[in-house]
């Protein structure tokens, strides 16, 4: 899975030249928008692709956005597990959490184990700035000590 979501990062096809005069200064808009500095023509990446087409076409399904916009389903998943797109509220298709299996409209978990997943990333954190506090390294040890004793390990 990581494996694929990586893949699915490095293939969104974002523009490097123009597709009208061949100028290789683009400039980013956002939105996944491109424009020629040059000729000031218009280009999409994947993300944009899809975006325009489901803000002309709500409710369409991963197939049919893939089919319509050229985009593959994979990048349309990633999308979908990076929050960038959701799945239409009134839709009878979900993706499953990835812990619970609770049904999803974007992202990997449901809320509640959303809020899991970040209170032990947070603890995790917490732990390894303890043991840190707990190494003890030059200097560290040296406080309070004077004279000839310091030198003598």
């Amino acid at each position: 899975m990581i494996e694929d979501d990586f893949l699915a990062v490095k293939n969104t096809h974002i523009p490097h030249s123009c597709v009208n005069c061949g100028d290789e200064e683009i400039e980013y808009r956002g939105l996944g928008e491109y424009r020629c500095s040059k000729c000031g023509t218009l280009m999409y990446d994947d993300f944009g692709k899809v975006r325009n087409y489901l803000e002309e076409h709500r409710g369409a399904t991963q197939n049919e956005v893939s089919r319509e916009t050229g985009v593959s389903t994979d990048v349309i998943r990633h999308l979908l597990r990076e929050e960038r797109i959701e799945i239409t509220a009134n839709s009878g298709v979900y993706m499953q959490c990835e812990i619970c299996k609770a049904p999803i409209r974007s992202g990997r978990y449901c809320e509640a184990c959303a809020k899991k997943v970040d209170s032990m990333k947070k603890e995790e954190i917490a732990n390894s700035h303890s043991h840190k506090d707990k190494i003890q390294g030059y200097g560290k040890t040296t406080q309070g000590e004077s004279g000839a004793r310091r030198f003598v390990r």
